[in-house]
């Protein structure tokens, strides 16, 4: 797969996964319909600026649309506030001294 196709192809997974249609994709990135449409079949190709806006639509950082299938394990972990971390550890250690 050449690296538009590979666009394309990720492009309409992660909107598909994200469980958006291209009418609601083209609404969060102030664009029409059609232009969603006439990307993800290949006729057009969207500028930076555009790819930029619709990975913030989707939720995704830009280069995710560049990635192949055998790249799937590479992803971005949310981290985790601090608050958060310690009362999992604490947890954590509670239930290893029950054991």
């Amino acid at each position: 797969m050449n690296l538009r196709q590979t666009f394309i192809h990720n492009l309409k997974r992660i909107r598909k996964n994200a469980g958006l249609s291209q009418m609601k994709l083209a609404e969060r990135c102030d664009v029409s319909t059609n232009y969603i449409g006439v990307i993800e079949i290949g006729l057009k190709f969207p500028s930076v600026e555009m790819i930029e806006k619709i990975a913030a639509a989707l939720r995704v950082k830009p280069y995710q649309f560049f990635l192949e299938e055998t790249s799937k394990a590479i992803y971005v972990k949310p981290t985790l506030p601090e608050a958060l971390k310690k009362t999992i550890l604490k947890k954590m250690e509670i239930l290893l001294q029950k054991y």
